[in-house]
């Protein structure tokens, strides 16, 4: 093909490639019409490929390097806008999610106090009558046949501990998703699943001290338990944002309410997924095993501060709303 007609029949499209790139040195590939992303995409492949015609066939180097320098500006681009979903991702665990623990705080404390009130009420009504545990949400056959034959149930998970961390986060992820979802019903659901998981573990605790291993559970709780409880009280906190958007939304309308709180909601839900999975390898991996209680106890205390010193001075350097 002669130059002069390959430069006309093409030049129409070196030049919208170089109007795209004029608009994401403004902006973020996101930001760009689905469109247009498209369109990017196939003409900076059918640029690379006139590179290579004009490689080939031309002896004009002013043409060259003009596509030359144009597909590398397109791939450095195209590339950085790439690399940018890992950032936002190091910029999510590194700020976001921190600053949105601190910013909802108060919501965390509401859901970690109904939980703590009905585990302390189970807690003293089973250590007074064992049968208040039914009330409690504990089966009486699960009780019958783990409590009053002595039977550290937690121990199974030894016999296959990647099958048994698989299935513990996977567990709580599910929890945590209940706490959340369920403060759609304007947080009432939330605070049913605090007081339930609460009571719940309050009579199981008393239970066990009745019938002379309790310190044996509270040993295997500790190792995971700093981080699996904080998720699960974060997680009621993301509820009652929810809940609390469509009872009080304040000085904004109910949908505005629910669009700003529930996008605070969502990080602290997706912020906890990560920290789920590290509870669920501990409990499934080193809280059953008949190892010292004080090194569980160290794996906790060392899991809490690394949690709390985290989720309080990450991102600091960023403003607190």
């Amino acid at each position: 093909m002669p130059i002069d007609r390959f430069i006309k029949e093409r030049k129409t499209v070196w030049q919208r490639l170089e109007e795209l790139l004029d608009l994401l040195d403004r902006m973020t590939l996101r930001r760009l019409h689905r469109e247009e992303v498209r369109e990017l995409g196939r003409i900076y492949r059918r640029t690379a490929s006139d590179l290579a015609i004009a490689r080939a066939e031309s002896r004009d180097p002013r043409l060259v390097n003009y596509l030359n320098s144009l597909v590398i500006r397109a791939h450095g681009r195209i590339y950085r806008a790439d690399a940018q979903g890992g950032r936002r991702i190091r910029d999510f665990f590194a700020r976001d999610f921190p600053l949105a623990f601190r910013r909802t705080w108060r919501y965390t404390a509401t859901a970690f106090g109904v939980f703590l009130l009905f585990t302390a009420i189970a807690f003293f009504g089973t250590r007074h009558d064992p049968d208040f545990s039914e009330f409690a949400g504990v089966d009486p056959f699960w009780r019958a046949e783990n409590i009053e034959t002595h039977r550290h149930w937690w121990e199974s998970a030894n016999k296959a501990n990647q099958i048994a961390s698989s299935q513990i986060f996977t567990n709580n992820i599910r929890v945590t998703f209940y706490a959340f979802a369920l403060g759609a019903m304007l947080g009432v659901g939330t605070l049913y699943v605090m007081a339930f998981n609460g009571a719940n573990f309050g009579a199981i605790v008393a239970l066990t001290y009745r019938a002379g291993f309790g310190n044996a559970l509270l040993g295997f709780v500790v190792g995971h338990g700093v981080i699996e409880l904080s998720c699960i009280f974060i997680a009621g906190g993301a509820g009652l944002l929810i809940g609390t958007a469509l009872l009080m939304p304040g000085d904004l309308s109910r949908g505005d309410a629910l669009k700003s709180r529930g996008m605070e909601a969502v990080r602290l839900i997706v912020g906890c997924m990560p920290l789920l999975v590290v509870a669920g390898i501990i409990e499934g991996f080193i809280s059953p095993t008949p190892i010292s209680p004080v090194i569980k106890i160290g794996i906790g205390v060392i899991t809490g501060i690394a949690l709390y010193s985290y989720l309080l001075l990450a991102g600091r350097d960023a403003p607190v709303e």
